[in-house]
């Protein structure tokens, strides 16, 4: 299960944590100055984090995220399943009027809100769980001390964690969360709970753990802040004629769904548009030979919410089902073979190399890198749809030898 994770990243794996340049000891007492700058209480500082040790367990977390070692359809699968469709529905159905009054007050679909629910917390049921949850600033600070020098996001969120202690009522102990700090039944990280947190049910306190009603609130206004659209699905399958030319399947640039009707490109299962002027893109997980997708502006939104595109897709489809709609009609590459860590870091050296890509060398795969491979696949008069396979490494390194 897919649990409680800050994602940066998209497909494949994690960096690895680099060897500190410091003792935890150390870091503690040298962190204290940036944190006080950030208006953190001395006093708060050291009774939050005096005398504290590292969280043993975080560095494996973080190595073995599903979103970075999982292929797209058995991620989704694995988390979008029939159970926890029928456990969704039955949730959001014991609190209609609470989802139905936070839809109305923030414009954000109810269902986005339940199927982050169910993917972030099975719907809160893991949050008694003290094998999973567990005090934050803790294990917000072994993060930062293990990577404090490549992820500013990790220091932000420490510092964040520590600005809702010194709020209060939460102490430490009590401000509990995921490993990556994330809070609550739909997991927000600590600088979104500072800069979103509601009031949802009218206690006088912010408690994201304790009150759905305060999840929902704080997760409406955080994705409201992110740019969604009341009103707009987050996108449709479809079907792309042969011939088509992939290179049109960029998220940099919406263009209206008249476009892509124009070029062959149809909804499945004989379903018609419903406006021609909505602003889309089209996107091919798994390239021709998987589902297509043409994505609004609020499918970017989701990932905001985590940069993962598998747990965007997990969360849109997720949503569909909730609201009793089908699973996917075109199947995925299930025999696929994908390039190792090694193999995915030699893709973009070559791609590098062809003075087709200027990004990181990291063996991250995400849009830009595909993008990049698509233009090679174009420049050999192939179907440009950017997939990147174990075929692709060694297509690459075929042109670069």
């Amino acid at each position: 299960m897919r649990l409680l994770i800050l994602a940066f990243g998209l497909l494949f794996t994690a960096p690895a944590f680099a060897q500190p340049v410091e003792s935890f000891d150390q870091f503690i007492a040298n962190f204290r100055s940036q944190a006080l700058a950030a208006g953190i209480d001395a006093s708060v500082y050291d009774a939050a984090m005096g005398g504290m040790t590292p969280d043993p367990r975080v560095p494996d977390l973080v190595t073995s995220q599903p979103e970075f070692t999982t292929p797209m359809w058995e991620y989704i699968e694995g988390r979008v399943t029939s159970s926890r469709i029928e456990r969704g529905k039955a949730a959001i159905a014991r609190n209609s009027d609470l989802f139905a009054s936070v839809g109305q007050a923030y414009g954000v679909d109810p269902y986005i809100l339940g199927a982050i629910w169910g993917m972030e917390t099975d719907y809160g049921a893991v949050l008694g769980n003290d094998g999973l949850i567990r005090p934050i600033v803790r294990s917000l600070a072994t993060l930062v001390h293990q990577r404090r020098t490549r992820f500013r996001e990790d220091q932000i969120d420490l510092i964040a964690a520590l600005q809702l202690v010194q709020r209060g009522p939460l102490d430490a102990q009590s401000l509990v969360g995921s490993w990556a700090g994330a809070i609550g039944h739909l997991q927000v990280n600590p600088s979104n709970v500072v800069a979103h947190g509601t009031d949802g049910d009218g206690d006088g306190r912010v408690d994201l753990h304790n009150s759905l009603a305060d999840a929902l609130a704080t997760s409406a206004r955080f994705i409201r802040g992110l740019g969604y659209q009341p009103g707009v699905d987050w996108g449709m399958e479809v079907v792309v004629p042969e011939g088509f030319d992939y290179l049109l399947a960029t998220r940099t640039q919406l263009r209206p769904v008249s476009f892509f009707a124009e070029r062959g490109v149809t909804r499945v299962a004989g379903r018609q548009f419903a406006d021609g002027n909505l602003p889309v893109f089209l996107y091919a997980p798994a390239g021709k030979d998987g589902p297509k997708f043409l994505m609004t502006q609020n499918y970017l939104v989701l990932k905001g919410y985590n940069f993962s595109d598998s747990y965007a897709m997990s969360v849109a489809h997720m949503t569909d089902r909730l609201k009793g709609g089908g699973g996917f009609v075109d199947d995925w590459p299930r025999g696929t073979t994908f390039p190792n860590l090694a193999q995915r870091k030699g893709i973009q050296q070559a791609l590098t190399q062809l003075g087709l890509y200027q990004g990181a060398v990291d063996g991250l795969l995400g849009p830009i890198t595909q993008e990049a491979y698509a233009r090679f696949q174009a420049s050999r008069g192939e179907v440009a749809d950017g997939f990147l396979n174990r075929g692709a490494y060694e297509a690459l390194a075929a042109a670069v030898q």
